[in-house]
């Protein structure tokens, strides 16, 4: 009772205004209310990561332009009443108007709170507001309440209190209005509302330009972290739903160019596979090898000491003397549907969502498996989870996997965690199925992928000496996946299927790709290891991308093939090469250009960054220090933003004319 009547003078005072708007009085007030519990929620998070935006000097501007974008997210709201005020806002139908309105307000603001509530472990995980993650992972309810209960019980709890506040809070919010009569006219009502419409229109417009307002607008720092918390997590989650149905093109978010000037910028043809190229092996072999692929989740170069990282990777670190070793390896994107993609199909990244989950690439779409298996190699994936999770199921049999390993085909594994089997187990399937498949005298590619270094990070106790404490993160993680590493590779070594397999161990990606700059690229840094069979030592100092690994391992396997991928073959380069390597971030595609090939000394390879609705920006990503400085356009500038523009473009030309395949 104290709580409510701290809070009766100022619902007392905001009724008081809103009734004068009359029928449109319940969504005035939600205006006005809206407006404080977003702000506050806003004022929280920058109060929460105040140094980053403190370091932007954009402080004032994040929480004005803030009011702006929930002025936008409100109106958005208020359209479908204001839309039906003509008809049930009349005495007529006064009352039935009363009561859908309460509960469309109701419902609406205990939605905005529940998204706030939300917001500080997404960004804990994300780095960024809750975006269409949000929405997509609400598909695989058994894995993600599982890494919630286990990892985010806090903010679990969190969530459902404000929840429950919200809605007791808008109950008594809007009792004024279940008591509330008809004091307009229809006249006045019909009189009135033209006006109340263009408001609400020009409230989500939020702009006199030739293009409505979007989250590009908002765009004002490089930091995107920093940007998101301009938004509202509702509006967030809107506009990223909404953006999906755009996403076969979205490349073109950045610009257009003639397909003649793509094909001539990225060395393609206009043919009916314009990247089609024959693979001459640099290795010549009577008898193509095996093939291993070793995809571990989220494991960054920051957790590998050799590359600038923890010592988290004693095995890894162990092993890289015995194969080839990437020390500036880039992943392509932040997911592992992205790093997925770029592995196992030579894929360049987009704005899109990754091909393993969009429509057109569900069959007849170029992957090591399907090239494989017209080879005669038998192919299989394996996994300690669900299959089905990211649609990586549907996607890998319908383009060239045979076989599929997952959960429920693991005998008494050793651990089982929110996100399935452990690595251990995951790797002990994996070697039992490499003698099997050695024994049948069939070829074989087998892609394995991890899953133990993903939060809540469990794994079983006793393997590893904790790095930190309490147990469960992600250093602990990483080392518990090494472990297995290290485990499995004592065991391929004295198997029979080891002089004739190659192994590829590479991360999908980085885990909580984060940073104040446009594209955070320490945070695309990953390792990458070829070895087994006859593989020479070695260490690649150049520049080279996720894209580039497919190509290089057919190469060592000894195969021979026309392919439509456009990695490099880094087995086999040029003692001048300078590599590249492209990013995909939110809606930021990172170009970057190796301008020296010394990595023992500061090097700043040139960078340029698409943008939505922005020019492009320009920069220098200094190797050493890993961080990524803006400059000013450079004397290249239009020859680079062009190469990049064709290079973002080119996928998304080869997905929609479905031209990225086998012939």
């Amino acid at each position: 009772m104290q709580i409510k009547s701290l809070f009766d003078p100022f619902r007392r005072a905001v009724w008081q205004v809103a009734n004068k708007a009359g029928p449109f009085a319940p969504l005035f007030s939600m205006l006005l209310l809206g407006l404080v519990v977003l702000s506050l929620s806003r004022l929280g998070l920058v109060l929460w990561k105040f140094g980053r935006v403190e370091s932007t000097g954009q402080l004032l501007a994040v929480l004005y332009q803030g009011v702006r974008v929930d002025i936008i997210q409100l109106a958005l709201i208020a359209l479908v009443p204001v839309l039906l005020a003509p008809l049930l806002a009349t005495r007529q139908f006064f009352t039935t108007w009363k009561w859908f309105t309460y509960g469309w307000v109701l419902i609406a603001v205990v939605l905005l709170v529940f998204l706030e509530a939300a917001t500080p472990g997404f960004i804990m995980e994300y780095d960024v507001r809750p975006n269409r993650l949000f929405v997509e992972y609400l598909k695989y309810p058994h894995e993600v309440m599982g890494m919630l209960w286990r990892g985010f019980k806090v903010h679990i709890f969190a969530g459902i209190g404000f929840t429950v506040l919200a809605i007791v809070g808008m109950r008594y919010w809007l009792q004024p209005w279940q008591s509330a009569t008809s004091t307009w006219t229809n006249k006045r009502l019909w009189v009135v509302w033209p006006l109340v419409l263009v408001l609400t229109l020009f409230g989500i417009r939020s702009t006199l330009g030739h293009r409505p307002a979007n989250p590009a607008l908002f765009a004002i720092t490089q930091d995107s972290m920093v940007n998101s918390l301009i938004l509202n997590s509702g509006y967030s989650v809107i506009y990223a739903v909404y953006s999906l149905q755009h996403e076969a093109k979205s490349s073109e978010i950045y610009g257009k160019m003639d397909k003649a000037d793509i094909f001539k910028l990225t060395q393609a043809k206009d043919t009916d596979i314009p990247t089609l190229t024959t693979l001459v092996p640099s290795v010549k072999r009577d008898k193509p090898l095996n093939l291993v692929i070793i995809l571990q989740e989220s494991l960054g170069a920051g957790f590998v000491e050799s590359l600038g990282g923890k010592p988290v990777t004693p095995n890894l670190e162990k092993l890289k003397a015995e194969g080839i070793w990437f020390e500036q390896l880039y992943a392509t994107g932040t997911r592992s549907v992205r790093g997925i993609e770029a592995v196992v199909t030579g894929f360049q990244p987009t704005p899109a969502d990754s091909t393993v989950k969009l429509s057109l690439s569900q069959k007849n779409f170029f992957s090591l498996a399907a090239l494989l298996e017209k080879q005669g190699y038998s192919t299989e994936f394996i996994y300690g989870g669900e299959s089905h999770f990211d649609n990586m199921r549907g996607f890998f049999m319908g383009n060239g996997f045979q076989h599929i390993v997952d959960q429920k085909d693991y005998k008494n594994p050793v651990f089982v965690g929110s996100w399935g089997a452990s690595d251990e187990d995951l790797l002990n399937k994996t070697h039992e199925q490499l003698l099997a498949h050695h024994a049948s005298g069939k070829p074989f590619f087998t892609l394995a992928f991890s899953s133990s270094n993903h939060a809540p990070f469990e794994f079983p106790d006793g393997r590893i000496e904790l790095y930190e404490q309490p147990k469960a993160t992600d250093n602990n993680a990483v080392k518990y996946a090494d472990y297995a590493i290290g485990e499995f590779f004592k065991k391929a070594k004295a198997s029979p299927y080891w002089q004739d397999t190659v192994f590829l161990i590479v991360a999908d990606h980085d885990i909580r790709v984060r940073g104040e700059t446009l594209v955070p690229i320490e945070h695309f840094h990953i390792p990458g290891l070829i070895l087994g069979a006859d593989i020479q030592p070695k260490t690649i100092t150049a520049i080279a991308s996720q894209i580039d690994l497919p190509v290089t391992v057919l190469s060592l396997m000894g195969v021979q093939a026309q392919h439509p991928m456009t990695g490099h073959d880094m087995s086999n380069l040029p003692a001048d090469y300078l590599g590249r390597a492209m990013m995909q971030y939110n809606y930021n595609y990172g170009w970057m250009e190796q301008t020296q090939q010394k990595a023992d000394k500061e090097v700043a390879n040139q960078v340029v960054v698409l943008r939505e609705g922005k020019a492009p920006a320009h920069g220098k990503y200094d190797t050493q220090h890993k961080h990524l400085n803006e400059v000013p356009s450079p004397a290249n500038a239009v020859q680079i933003e062009q190469r990049a523009l064709a290079n973002s473009l080119l996928p998304s030309l080869l997905y929609t004319e479905q031209r990225y395949r086998l012939p």
